[in-house]
């Protein structure tokens, strides 16, 4: 669920807390983490330990109590450590910062779809396994990347053209190449549907999202899909924000851009708003009311707030938007939101 940020506490290093920076010793040095906490758990009840960062070299150590966390320092600090194959451990007070979290305060943070009251809206976790997950990844890694101003994507069967917010059906690329057919072999099971014919999908976009990028908020075009759009989470977790705006009908920005789909001004206050944690490997659906009328948003942010957890992005995050093009106007029952009725 990615790495909780921690900082040194404001007072200085002369301030304690019940958590501990400890250098020199993590997973690529060949301690454990329980190995760590039962060698800190001489000085204290350890609450948990966790990565420091990505280098396995680093961890934080959280005690129940300030007084055991001066204890562990004062036995360890700059000493070798027997019980860690006598490495030298250098360690640090610190404190859990919430980084730059996403301002959603006032919007609880959901882990289900069915929390949010949103017709048409589904997430299923777990909907590929962790070997799935890499073999997917790696797929999509041997293949070229098309890099836009903060991400990179690919397209397959359809190409959607930012400029124009669209495809164009006139350049077909080929089926979906075969590493998709498990996940839509699955996606015809899924039981949300209740209607198979509309699961033929035909277009898919990667997005690889870098630690701090998000999306803008937009509806996908309903000229350009039809009804069902499913997106597969992969590699990292992100908030998505739903909103309903319940004044003026959709907009369209007329510059045209090369990074958002449908944009909608963030000075249009006037909307219901609404989030969902996405896990990874978990599959959202989009569907009815959910797909035509609610813009989705992921917000530009390193760490998300999600109850009382703080959950870091991680290296990146790679999503799976599968659609089926659209070959003529959009009729749906939502006038107010689509281009093919305004």
């Amino acid at each position: 669920m990615g790495l909780p940020r921690f900082t040194s506490p404001k007072g200085g290093e002369d301030e304690s807390s019940p958590h501990l920076y400890v250098a020199n010793c993590g997973p690529a040095v060949g301690f454990s983490h329980e190995t760590i906490a039962s060698v800190f758990g001489m000085y204290g009840e350890v609450e948990g330990v966790c990565a420091a960062d990505e280098s396995g070299t680093r961890v934080i150590v959280s005690y129940h109590d300030k007084s055991s966390s001066q204890a562990a320092m004062k036995a360890l600090n700059r000493r070798p450590c027997s019980s860690l194959g006598g490495r030298t451990l250098h360690i640090q007070y610190a404190v859990q910062s919430l980084g730059k979290v996403n301002n959603t305060a006032s919007v609880p943070v959901s882990t289900s779809a069915s929390d949010l009251d949103i017709p048409g809206l589904h997430l299923m976790h777990d909907f590929v396994t962790p070997q799935e997950e890499q073999e997917l990844l790696a797929a999509v890694d041997d293949r070229p990347w098309h890099r836009l101003a903060k991400r990179r994507v690919q397209h397959y069967g359809y190409e959607f053209c930012y400029d124009i917010r669209n495809v164009n059906t006139n350049q077909y690329m080929g089926e979906l190449p075969p590493f998709m057919s498990p996940v839509l072999e699955r996606i015809r099971s899924f039981q949300a549907l209740g209607r198979a014919a509309d699961t033929s999908l035909d277009q898919l976009t990667v997005n690889e999202y870098p630690p701090g990028v998000g999306l803008s908020p937009h509806v996908d075009t309903h000229s350009a899909f039809e009804e069902l759009i499913f997106s597969l989470s992969l590699a990292g977790p992100c908030i998505m924000e739903f909103r309903k705006y319940t004044t003026g009908a959709w907009q369209e920005n007329s510059t045209s851009s090369s990074d958002l789909e449908n944009q909608i001004p963030e000075k249009n206050l006037n909307f219901i708003k609404k989030a969902l944690y996405l896990p990874p490997r978990s599959l959202l659906l989009m569907s009815g009311e959910a797909r035509y009328a609610w813009h989705h948003y992921i917000p530009h942010h390193k760490v998300d707030k999600v109850n009382d957890s703080l959950i870091r992005r991680g290296a990146r995050r790679v999503s799976f938007t599968l659609r089926k093009v659209r070959q003529g106007p959009c009729r749906c029952e939502f006038p107010q939101y689509c281009d093919s009725q305004r």
